[in-house]
């Protein structure tokens, strides 16, 4: 079944085309990521089939059958809105609205109001709907996107909190097709494990723009690339669309070599002929036309070069000992120290708001630590590329704001250049450079933004999430610089692949102001914790099975329960039968229903915790059970 079809949509913004005249389709079941370079006009497709943005020519025709979701690059939400509220405004979940309309209805019963046939039929449907589970469904979700407390308003929400809200409210609505604008953008790396995980096994349709390569690796099953104003199709994951990608660039390269030829021979025989004479061939001469445009053809693809100089390291780089930090009481850094080495290459990770910004302002000396002590070597020299965008002036031109840095830039190797011809290594053209910084796409912004530091000549280099908004072609031409970088360099980045290839090391945030070196990169780190993990299992697994031998060997000394025993046997019976009434009462005011969302996540955690001890207890049951006279 098609759910999405795009037929001969062309748009251009004045002089400049995104695309013309490109069409494709989406199917049931089909998982399909849209990449291309900053600027190619990837957004703005996506935001024509959602009808944010109006195409000049083509329509966009999506299954009336079909149930769509949305996630905007950065969303927008009513400021005055809880979580939880924003999370269900709007929604045409059928499962949420019936919870709501049989929670009206019980307060409607308990007022007085005769409507037990309503009830009925929306009991009825609530069991069709298994809807009595969907608490359960609401607080994983909402739990593995970070989003515990929700009853905070909206508006108090940084963009990557509101970014996880647009994700769940979207997920919960458990749409056929879902369109996700750079989904993992200010999510942190477990987030990203779930959310790629989910989406790889989840029976939906998708069509997303993405740069995260392990994250095209594992959900995609298709991929297209919007490249000079043109689709092309790989029907598979990122590694076939490079293999392909690579064959269809060498047959274009090998095409045109052709076209040059056969264009000099024709060029040739065009000159040869009497200007005057009426008798030339002019199907040859509209087929030297089109040879001479395929020959000339002018690739839009950006070649980008960094080669910037650093300045010298000294011995003394940075000096860390015994640093902490705390906010209202919260422990972000407690007792760290550590001592750079020249060539350190190293990875930051942890959950949102455990303090790597936090440590990496301390460091540039944007913030005092509460204890300790940071000494900077006198030749040490930032370059901090910030997670937030810098601010430009909207009304200047590109290569005014890049000049007002530096004239002249110097290179890898003692070369200068002048600050056009820096920028366009960069990937911005010289018509490009006179154009006001309004017109930049985000990735373009995010690509000066990293000029702007490396312009500097930096040798210890912050990046914090330098990969939001950048393009596959960017990345991989950051990644080729940063791994021969001869300074020191700190990375704090979602981006697993950029961090597998770049890292030596890792800092840890653990959280409570625990910081762990770990040596290896990201997946080294997920080995080792998967790792601890099985040792831990099997170590809880090893002292279930003596706990449950234990009561057999007593039973093979003496086949009479002790007095002890016995105790035990009725308490745990007591126990049991209090739990399961407590369980009961729960489930019921569930059923009833009410309109206070918090306090029905609170009833189904304590259904929950009341399951885990009933099982508990169940197991202990069993075991004493066994015993001869247990019931006397």
């Amino acid at each position: 079944m098609n759910y999405l079809s795009v037929e001969n949509l062309s748009k251009a913004y004045g002089d400049k085309p995104l695309f013309n005249n490109i069409s494709f389709g989406i199917d049931q079941g089909q998982k399909v990521a849209l990449v291309g370079i900053n600027g190619a006009g990837k957004s703005t497709l996506m935001k024509i089939i959602m009808s944010l943005e109006v195409a000049d020519e083509g329509e966009i025709a999506i299954n009336q059958q079909v149930k769509l979701a949305y996630v905007h690059q950065n969303p927008v939400f009513d400021a005055n809105l809880s979580i939880y509220q924003t999370v269900f405004s709007d929604s045409s979940n059928e499962t949420l609205q019936v919870m709501e309309a049989y929670q009206k209805a019980m307060i409607n019963a308990q007022a007085g109001k005769d409507n037990a046939d309503e009830l009925n039929g929306l009991m009825e449907k609530m069991d069709a709907l298994q809807a009595w589970d969907y608490e359960y469904q609401v607080k994983e979700v909402l739990g593995k996107l970070g989003l515990h407390d929700t009853a905070l308003p909206v508006g108090n929400l940084s963009g990557g909190q509101r970014k996880r809200v647009a994700l769940a409210k979207a997920i919960l609505e458990k749409p056929d097709l879902l369109l996700l604008d750079e989904p993992t953008n200010h999510l942190d790396l477990a987030t990203i494990e779930w959310l790629e995980d989910y989406l790889a096994k989840a029976n939906l349709s998708i069509f997303m723009v993405t740069h995260d390569r392990y994250f095209l690796e594992k959900v995609t099953n298709e991929i297209l690339e919007l490249d000079a104003g043109k689709i092309f199709r790989y029907t598979g994951n990122y590694s076939y669309f490079l293999d392909k990608k690579a064959e269809r660039r060498e047959i274009e390269a090998t095409e045109q070599e052709k076209a040059k030829s056969l264009y000099k021979k024709e060029l040739d025989w065009i000159r040869r002929q009497p200007k005057a004479r009426g008798t030339k061939a002019k199907y040859r001469i509209d087929a030297f036309e089109e040879t001479k445009e395929k020959a000339f053809q002018k690739k839009e693809e950006r070649e980008i070069e960094l080669q910037v100089s650093s300045q010298r390291l000294g011995s003394k780089i940075i000096e860390i000992e015994k640093l902490s930090k705390s906010y209202d009481g919260q422990k972000f850094i407690d007792n760290f120290s550590y001592t750079f080495k020249k060539g350190d290459k190293i990875g930051i990770v942890g959950p949102n708001g455990a303090g790597k910004t936090t440590f990496l302002n301390l460091i540039t000396g944007m913030l005092q630590p509460d204890a300790g002590n940071i000494e900077i070597g006198q030749t040490t020299a930032f370059g901090y590329y910030r997670q937030e965008e810098s601010s430009f002036d909207e009304e200047k031109r590109l290569l005014d704001i890049v000049k007002e840095v530096a004239e002249v830039v110097t290179l890898a190797g003692g070369s200068t250049i002048t600050a056009s011809q820096f920028l366009n290594k960069f990937g911005f053209p010289p018509k490009q450079q006179h154009t006001p910084i309004a017109k930049l796409s985000g990735g373009e912004r995010r690509r000066l933004q990293l000029l702007m530091v490396l312009i500097k000549n930096p040798n210890f280099l912050i990046l914090d999430e330098p990969t939001n908004d950048l393009d596959i072609m960017t990345l991989n031409t950051l990644e080729e610089f940063l791994d021969g970088f001869p300074g020191c360099l700190i990375i704090v980045s979602h981006d697993r692949y950029f961090m597998d290839r770049l890292v030596d090391h890792l800092f840890v945030f653990q959280g409570q102001g625990k910081i762990k070196d770990f040596p290896g990169n990201y997946t080294d780190l997920r080995e080792w914790e998967k790792e601890q993990e099985a040792i831990n299992a099997a170590k809880k697994q090893e002292e279930k099975e003596k706990a449950t031998q234990k009561p057999k060997e007593v039973k093979s000394n003496s086949q009479k329960a002790s007095y002890k025993q016995k105790q035990e046997f009725k308490k745990v019976q007591e126990k049991i039968s209090s739990l399961e009434d407590k369980k009961s009462s729960l489930v019921e005011k569930i059923n009833q229903g009410t309109e206070d969302h918090e306090e029905l996540m609170e009833w189904s955690n304590t259904i929950q915790a009341i399951t885990e001890e009933l099982e508990d207890l169940e197991f202990r049951w069993l075991e004493l059970s066994e015993l001869d006279d247990i019931m006397d």
